[in-house]
């Protein structure tokens, strides 16, 4: 009996001291306790459902830093239903937990570096609140080194191999690029400067771009490549305040004005002479102009409904509605919407007709073997790309799936099943399982791994 006086007294003590702790620390402090002793602390209210699905890493290369391109809370709720990142930094510092570090996080997409694809499988994504042309907050670059100095230090990660997403997403050809190309996004660009870097507690950092360097990919927008593989300067200049005046009208071209006349006045004394130098008229980063395509400034949210085009003849139209993008009128203002997360989506299933021609769509892939047709009129066939010919090929009718830069296995067995043919890549979003019996592509971000057809051709990034 005494025992067990003791027993109960011992248990409504805990139950006590339990409760002490739940009226005096808020609910997000516990939570946001670290799990073992000298981890950073992380908030686990966001944690994803998509935790449970989702398969451990076989290795961890690389860490990819992003920027949520609109609000955190947003942000969060975003990131959290679909999985697509490690951790979130908010602007007070934070940080909050989304997949498991040793799980795979959809977040890299379409990405690529020194050769090596689909970096979601290799990498830990953490996504920063903020906009990529913007500095993030003090408080958010001390969370960061802290967070970058234990996940460097658990997997072994070296300075070179913490990159930015702007540094390894590629887009595959379109009407703006006939080839497979770096700059559709700037996500996270700045946290690429030295200096930026330097609060990081990074001492080192990639001084080109390998794929580009290869020829594997071409460089589409050489100003990003400035800022993302500039030098440290050791001198600082001071440059003086250059005043741009406001673009009325932005066909107009400069006029420079004659020198001054000399002219006498009551008093006898002439004007000095002067020379006033060209002034130069600024377009701004939205405005449609010489060298700026709509592409430029929207990237792969140009044909988005949310992105809206303001012609200078006021008439406005969304990006669905858009047809003639080649001859867009110079002036025509851009304005990006993306809802609470504007960053760039990926694109890797397009459709003839509706993404543009197939020449528009694939570039100089359009023959090539990773590249594959879905006809719209042959329902339960595809097409590789290098058994066709070109006249075949321009003849395809609109409505015509196309994947880009592809591999194809299957059909899926018993014996020969998906994770045999394309490992953790299986469940990927820019992975497609094509059902011939039904004529239907499903992304494996759909699919359920207790139910992949058997028949089926699974389709997925080299």
């Amino acid at each position: 009996m005494g025992r067990l006086k003791q027993f109960l007294k011992h248990n409504i003590s805990v139950c006590l001291l339990a409760l002490a702790a739940l009226v005096f620390f808020q609910p997000e402090q516990l939570l946001a306790a670290p799990a073992t002793r000298g981890s950073v602390p992380v908030i686990k209210t966001y944690r994803s459902p998509k935790n449970s699905t989702r398969k451990n890493r076989r290795l961890t290369k690389f860490i990819i830093l992003h920027t949520t391109e609109g609000s955190a809370r947003g942000a969060l709720e975003k990131l959290s239903k679909n999985g697509e990142c490690h951790y979130m930094v908010a602007k007070d510092g934070k940080i909050y937990t989304i997949i498991d570090k040793n799980r795979i996080a959809y977040h890299a997409g379409v990405s690529m570096w020194n050769g090596q694809t689909g970096l979601d499988s290799m990498s830990i994504g953490i996504e920063i609140a903020g906009y990529h042309d913007k500095d993030i907050t003090p408080a958010q670059y001390a969370s960061l080194k802290r967070l970058l100095s234990e996940l460097k230090a658990t997997y072994k990660i070296s300075d070179n191999n913490v990159l930015t997403h702007s540094m390894v997403a590629y887009g595959n050809p379109n009407r703006w690029q006939k080839r497979k190309h770096r700059g559709r996004k700037r996500c996270g660009m700045l946290l690429a400067k030295p200096e930026n870097r330097a609060k990081l507690g990074l001492k080192s950092k990639p001084l080109y771009d390998p794929d580009v360097r290869a020829g594997r990919l071409v460089d589409a927008d050489k100003e990003l490549s400035k800022i993302l593989y500039s030098k440290p300067s050791t001198v600082v200049q001071k440059q003086k305040p250059i005043s741009v005046p406001p673009v009325t009208a932005p066909t107009q071209k400069p006029v420079a004005q004659k020198p001054a006349q000399p002219v006498k006045t009551e008093t006898g004394v002439a004007t000095t002479t002067t020379t006033t130098q060209p002034q130069v008229f600024a377009l701004p980063k939205n405005i449609i102009g010489p060298g700026r395509s709509a592409w430029d400034i929207a990237r792969d949210l140009y044909n988005s409904a949310d992105t809206i085009y303001h012609f200078p003849d006021g008439t406005t139209k969304t990006g669905k509605e858009v047809k003639k993008w080649k001859s867009m009128p110079k002036g025509t203002r851009v304005e990006i919407g993306g809802g609470e997360t504007s960053e760039n989506p990926d694109v890797t299933l397009m459709e003839i007709g509706k993404d543009g021609t197939v020449h528009e769509i694939t570039g100089d892939e359009i023959m090539a073997e990773t590249t594959f047709y879905f006809p719209s009129n042959k329902r339960g066939y595809y097409l590789r790309g290098s058994q066709q010919s070109l006249k075949e090929l321009e003849e395809l009718p609109e409505g015509t799936f196309v994947l880009v830069g592809y591999k194809v296995g299957g059909p899926i067995s018993a014996r020969k099943p998906v994770f045999n043919i394309c490992g953790l890549k299986w469940n990927m979003p820019d992975t497609y399982y094509f059902n011939s019996k039904k004529g239907t592509l499903t992304s494996g971000a759909d699919i359920d791994e207790k139910n992949i057809p058997s028949g089926a051709y699974v389709f997925y990034q080299e």
